[in-house]
């Protein structure tokens, strides 16, 4: 009996690699894109790969992903929400519309994505859910402050469902936490500086230049998709599913200060049930 994975933003980067990669490795893969007709055309050869209308921002589009799930399979084994877009501006200079925007897509579509694959999940007897979250969602960033305030969100989301989840439903869950990719994520969020008036002549400027330009310095050489979904890939064969999940060397370093004691954070989970739930 194949396995099954349902993955948002799958239409690229990161998504499109894990979903090509289980696909291959005999999963069978329903991928969420908001280009349903080019992606399959793009991939038609691909077997066990189905795309699927997904927009993270309309629940009614989950909803109705998740129908053709459980028409077809009837169980989700594996639920990657991966589907969200960085953002460089700060707090200061960000109109309500783009912090809405951001939230939207990166909490919000992380929210529905779990709460429409929930009895899918509960379903498979011992589900997976994994969340694309960041270096950025455990340490605060100059200039990327609604964007890392949006990744600590989902962190604290996942975190909550972990310590419930697993005794209740025996569904695993983890936050894999990279750095910079080798993406279009990187380009994106760089070119929605230049799109909304690039840099501005404001009272940020002379910071905001000095990370852009130490930003691309440092990240020269990044992982590339194929390394996080390999690193998927190795997940689902771990027999202790971790809760957090640093994707390099270089993402390790950053967060050191705060996860040296707990690494996994599955003892920090672990104390938590014991307290609020009477669980060993």
């Amino acid at each position: 009996m194949n396995n099954i994975i349902c993955i948002t933003g799958a239409s690229s980067g990161v998504g499109l690699a894990t979903a090509l990669t289980f696909a291959r490795n005999g999963w069978t893969v329903y991928a969420g894109t908001r280009n349903l007709e080019r992606d399959q055309a793009q991939f038609a050869t691909e077997g066990n790969l189905h795309f699927l209308e997904i927009d993270v921002v309309n629940p009614d589009s989950i909803e109705r992903a998740m129908h053709v799930i459980a028409e077809e399979q009837g169980r989700i084994d594996l639920l990657f929400c991966n589907a969200g877009f960085g953002f460089i501006r700060t707090l200061g200079q960000a109109s309500f519309e783009q912090i809405q925007s951001v939230f939207d897509t990166n909490v919000y579509g992380v929210m529905h994505t779990i709460r429409a694959a929930l009895p899918l999940l509960i379903k498979a007897e011992s589900g997976h859910i994994v969340a694309t979250s960041s270096v950025g969602g455990l340490v605060g960033q100059p200039l990327n402050e609604i964007y890392c305030a949006s990744k600590f969100a989902v962190e604290g989301l996942l975190e909550s469902l972990a310590t419930y989840y697993k005794p209740l439903f025996n569904i695993d869950v983890t936050l894999i936490e990279p750095g910079a990719i080798e993406t279009q994520f990187v380009k994106t969020a760089l070119d929605q500086v230049a799109a909304t008036g690039g840099v501005l002549d404001d009272e940020y400027k002379p910071i905001v230049e000095t990370y852009i330009d130490m930003f691309t310095k440092r990240n020269a050489v990044s992982q590339t998709p194929e390394s996080i979904a390999d690193l998927m890939l190795e997940l689902t064969q771990m027999e202790t599913k971790p809760l957090r999940i640093r994707t390099s060397e270089a993402a390790e370093r950053f967060v050191n200060h705060k996860v040296q004691e707990d690494p996994t954070g599955l003892k920090g989970i672990a104390q938590t049930r014991k307290i609020q739930l009477g669980l060993e």
